[in-house]
Formats: structure tokens, C-alpha cells, sequence
């Protein structure tokens, strides 16, 4: 059923056993992300952009004083999240669940840094500079969008494969179906994504992170993009 609803309610209906799923963000990923962060940081406030099931939001809780917000378009995803991730009683930030579509964020520019895991795949190329645009408005000058970008499957693998083929099928299943189901994998490129978020009034940084190791020709495996917001406050 999941492939044949929008996004929304796809994970709406996957939710309760997400964490079961090859989807949840794995924790290799996710602690050098925390490590990276304490040496950015310290933080007052986070967004764990497109939070799912709260995986970031685990991760902002390890680095932020005060407050930790998870916004995502799905409720169902969003209500296993509140219940897994509840802060202990009188210890870490206010965490707070908030469901809204991310190209059209409810906050002013309150937050420190903003994270996100996984989700990219879910915006077209042309939906970006919109939400680029929009976590920038979200942070305050000198804040932080800070997420993880894998290097890319060498061609000819069977993960190169693999994606190509995912990818192919679902351009013509949302040639042939409504909703659309918007998940693609390899349309996420660093480069291009580097100048977009310069262009949205970021100083991008690219940091390789040694948990996860390098390719056979020395590349680094992944980077952390750390994209330091610039210029005064919106609005």
C-alpha cells in the first residue's frame, strides 16, 4: 500500500514498524554526526528537518541545551517518534513534535543548527532552493544546517545498479499514478547542492568524517555538510 499513496501517507502507514525497516538511520551514521556537532556547537535550540521517527532529534538532544523541535509531514511517523524519544523527566531540552510540510516552516529564525537525515530524496531538484531557503530563514545568523551526504555508488556495482533501476521504476510509477511518490536517490548531487545552498546565503563547508572510512581511490566514503548561515536576520 505504501507505493501506491503520496508521501505522507505512505509513512503514515509504515510508521509503526519503521524501526524494523532498512530505512531507519543507521547509528554508524549517526554518532559521528553527535561528535562533529559537540565540536560545533554548544547549541541553544535544534530542527531535526523532516524528522521521521526522531532519529535527529536523538542526536540534537546530545548537543542542545534548551530546546529540540522534530517537524515532518507525517503524523504517524511523527506520534512513533514523541513516543520513543520522550526526554527523561528533569533532564535534556524541551523536545516538541510539530507537523508541518518543510517548504513552509512555522518558525521564525530561532534556531542554532538544523539537522537532517535521509529525507532529500523526497524534494524534486527544482523544490530545493525553496527548502534551502527556508532553513535559512529558520536560523539565526550564524546558525548551522549540518547533514550527511554519502559518496555516490561507483558505476557498474550492484548498488549503482540497484539505485538506477529503484529510481527508474519510480519515475514511471509516478508517471502512471496520483499521488505521486516522491523518492529518488541519485538526484542528490554534492555539487550541485554545494552552489545551491550558496546561493540561499550559506557558507558551505564540507568536513570527511573518518568513522566511515574512504574508497579504493582515497575519496572519503561520505562528507558532513556544514553549512554556516550568513547576512542578518529575516524578515
Amino acid at each position: 500500500m505504501q507505493a501506491l499513496s503520496s508521501v505522507e501517507r505512505g509513512y503514515d502507514l509504515l510508521a509503526p514498524k519503521f524501526d524494523r525497516t532498512p530505512f531507519r538511520t543507521p547509528a554508524a551514521v549517526l554518532d559521528p554526526v553527535v561528535r562533529e556537532l559537540r565540536e560545533l556547537g554548544p547549541f541553544a535550540g535544534g530542527l531535526d528537518l523532516c524528522c521521521g521517527a526522531g532519529a535527529g532529534v536523538g542526536v540534537l538532544r546530545q548537543v542542545c541545551r534548551e530546546r529540540v523541535t522534530g517537524v515532518d509531514i507525517s503524523a504517524g511517523m511523527l506520534a512513533v517518534g514523541r513516543d520513543r524519544e520522550r526526554a527523561p523527566d528533569g533532564g535534556g531540552p524541551r523536545v516538541e513534535w510539530v507537523r508541518a510540510d518543510a517548504r513552509a516552516l512555522p518558525f521564525g529564525p530561532v534556531f542554532d543548527v538544523v539537522v537532517s537525515f535521509g529525507a532529500f530524496g523526497h524534494f524534486l531538484p527544482r523544490e530545493r532552493p525553496v527548502l534551502f531557503e527556508q532553513v535559512r530563514s529558520v536560523l539565526r545568523p550564524g546558525g548551522r544546517f549540518v547533514f550527511p551526504v554519502l559518496a555516490p555508488a561507483r558505476p557498474g556495482s550492484p548498488l549503482y545498479w540497484a539505485l538506477l533501476g529503484f529510481d527508474a521504476a519510480m519515475r514511471v510509477r509516478n508517471a502512471l499514478w496520483r499521488p505521486r511518490f516522491v523518492m529518488y536517490y541519485r538526484g542528490f548531487r554534492l555539487a550541485e547542492v554545494s552552489a545551491e545552498l550558496a546561493r540561499a546565503g550559506f557558507a558551505v563547508e564540507l568536513r570527511p568524517v573518518p568513522e566511515w572510512g574512504r574508497r579504493a581511490d582515497g575519496s572519503p566514503r561520505g562528507r558532513l555538510v556544514v553549512a554556516t548561515r550568513s547576512g542578518p536576520a529575516a524578515g
